[in-house]
């Protein structure tokens, strides 16, 4: 027997409905779906809040100077006027000099993180705003399960879905 379920689809047609119920399962924290689509989803929702968990504070915190663009009252970048070599004028962007505290990963956290990258979309909400999956996942739902040994879905019976009888069930975080 294989590792996997094959749902009846190709590979990627496969892939892809795995991986956007399994990003909707952690930004929104419940999918409804068929069993046996939940069963395979919720295998690898337990695998990446495990991982997240694992690595959850494997970071360090530094302090990094950059460079950034002065801008004005309006947010335009101010541009003083400077003259090259050989005679021609030209706009130059001021900048200023900033310091601030960064995340630096670890590697086995930044090995993570590509992890999710491979197996996420990018979410966007009710708003159309853009919401890191990576980030929720490592910044939000690995806090909230550090104290706890795996068992960070649970699915509940809807009953049969009408047309093909198939079984519905709802794949929630717990």
């Amino acid at each position: 027997m294989s590792g996997y379920r094959q749902l009846s689809r190709p590979s990627s047609q496969r892939k892809a409905l795995l991986r956007q119920q399994l990003t909707t399962l952690l930004v929104n924290g419940e999918v409804k779906t068929t069993k046996t689509r939940a069963l395979e989803v919720q295998r690898m929702a337990e695998k990446l809040i495990g991982l997240a968990v694992r690595e959850h504070e494997n970071f360090e915190e530094i302090e990094v100077t950059k460079s950034q663009a002065k801008l004005d009252a309006k947010g335009r970048k101010l541009l003083q006027t400077a003259t090259s070599k050989a005679g021609n004028k030209y706009d130059k962007v001021e900048r200023e000099m900033l310091t601030v505290q960064i995340k630096k990963d670890h590697p086995s956290r930044l090995a993570a993180r590509r992890k999710l990258i491979s197996q996420l979309y990018e979410y966007k909400n009710e708003d159309g705003e853009r919401i890191n999956t990576v980030n929720h996942v490592m910044d939000e739902l690995a806090p909230r399960y550090k104290d706890r040994n795996g068992g960070y879905t649970r699915m509940i019976r809807l009953g049969q879905r009408r047309g093909d009888a198939a079984e519905m069930v709802l794949l929630q975080l717990v």
